[in-house]
C-alpha cells in the first residue's frame, strides 16, 4: 500500500532532520554533524526524497535549525 507523504519544506526542520538521519543513520556523530560545511549539508538537503524546498529558499537560520535537530535526532536513537 502506498501511503502519501507530504512534501517537506525548508521550514520543516524536524523532517529534514528525521530524513538526514535515515539516510546517514550512525555514519555520523554529534561533533560530525557540527562539523558538516553548510554547502554540503546544503547539497545533501535538496536531493532528499520528497523535499520540495528550493537551493534559493535556503538560508543559515534554516540549515542552522537543521543541523541542530540531527542531533537531536542522532542522540534519541544512541
Amino acid at each position: 500500500m502506498n501511503h502519501y507523504e507530504p512534501p517537506i519544506e525548508w521550514a520543516d526542520h524536524e523532517d529534514v532532520a528525521i530524513a538526514l538521519y535515515e539516510k546517514f543513520g550512525d555514519d555520523f556523530t554529534e561533533a560530525k554533524i557540527y562539523r558538516i560545511r553548510f554547502t554540503e549539508l546544503l547539497e545533501w538537503i535538496l536531493t532528499l526524497p520528497n523535499f520540495a524546498g528550493t537551493r534559493e529558499q535556503a538560508n543559515e537560520g534554516h540549515l542552522e535549525q537543521i543541523q541542530a535537530k540531527w542531533v537531536y535526532e542522532w542522540r534519541d536513537h544512541q
